[in-house]
């Protein structure tokens, strides 16, 4: 594992604030020439460091600003049906972050949804399929009060 310096971790947050910037733009702010930054760059990204580049839209104006945090218990759990659970939930787009957790449910998801007619339907129709799936509790969101995309480092 690489040690990152002030160097690299002064590039980490810097992208994280905005990641369109150009080479020179985040050389600049880092006060390097662009030729070590874009090596730097490189290393970040080939181990790991910076896993992607995206855009952070909004949910609201794309009429998928209905959140909901699933609990979600299995009626069973093992090795394989952990993993078809897996392979399935990464194959439906509603559901944005999906975590096994610990305590009285095995798994949580985050779901984007227009509306509750709409996730009602999901629910009935999409997760209430799903071989072994014993229960779920579903939890609305009324209001984001803070969403970070960066992480502190």
């Amino acid at each position: 594992m690489d040690t990152l310096d002030k160097t690299d971790l002064q590039i980490l947050r810097t992208l994280q604030e905005n990641a369109r910037l150009t080479t020179k733009e985040l050389a600049a702010r880092v006060s390097l020439s662009s030729t070590p930054v874009f090596e730097r760059l490189k290393r970040l990204e080939a181990n790991g460091y910076i896993q992607k580049y995206i855009a952070v839209l909004d949910a609201d104006k794309l009429h998928r600003g209905f959140i909901v945090f699933c609990h979600v218990k299995m009626s069973r759990l093992n090795r394989d049906i952990a993993q078809e659970f897996a392979n399935i939930i990464r194959e439906i787009p509603e559901v944005t972050e999906c975590y096994n957790i610990s305590g009285s449910f095995d798994y949580l998801l985050k779901i984007h949804a227009p509306d509750m007619k709409y996730y009602q339907a999901f629910v009935l129709n999409v997760l209430g399929t799903i071989e072994h799936l014993g229960s779920l509790e579903s939890v609305f969101v009324m209001d984001e009060v803070k969403h970070e995309y960066g992480i502190q480092i």
